[in-house]
């Protein structure tokens, strides 16, 4: 945490930009930690809350689409090994593969403010075949939201961080 505080600190609203890149590309960064903490240190060397969103936003789009990517060209070859390998898994993955092919755009901007299934579902909407540009607009309207919220939290909170 202190290597992360000291990054953020020191290279500012690029490191911010990064960071946020990287947990919306899977890595394994919370964003519960990530994005309050980008808000509170936006907030304290006098950065505009509307700059930060902008940002995040972006990272997060550029992050959920190299998982979007893998997802569309590898996805379906990855479900297919799972099923093979775990057989009791084939039944409740086609089941959740049906059932997104039916609320996709629902579930990709609903899914993008539940943790955990925030990240996972640019893999999903990809290996379902979703189309690019619904993808993308339903992402975006979940992201901005997410991140709104959770940087608007260390924003207004900086000094009792």
């Amino acid at each position: 945490m202190q290597t992360l505080l000291h990054f953020l600190s020191s290279y500012g609203l690029p490191a911010m930009f990064l960071v946020i890149l990287l947990e919306y590309a899977c890595f394994p960064i919370s964003s519960e930690i990530v994005l309050p903490l980008c808000g509170a240190l936006a907030a304290a060397s006098g950065n505009s809350y509307f700059t930060l969103i902008l940002l995040s936003t972006l990272a997060g789009i550029l992050g959920t689409c190299g998982c979007y990517t893998v997802g569309r060209y590898g996805g379906t070859a990855i479900l297919e090994r799972i099923a093979h390998r775990f057989p009791k898994a084939e039944k409740p993955l086609t089941a959740s593969r049906n059932k997104f092919e039916h609320y996709g755009i629902y579930a990709v901007a609903i899914g993008r403010v539940i943790p955990l299934c925030r990240t996972y579902i640019a893999f999903i909407a990809g290996a379902s075949g979703m189309k690019f540009v619904p993808y993308l607009i339903s992402s975006l309207i979940g992201i901005t939201v997410w991140n709104s919220a959770l940087t608007g939290i260390g924003y207004v909170m900086q000094e009792n961080w």
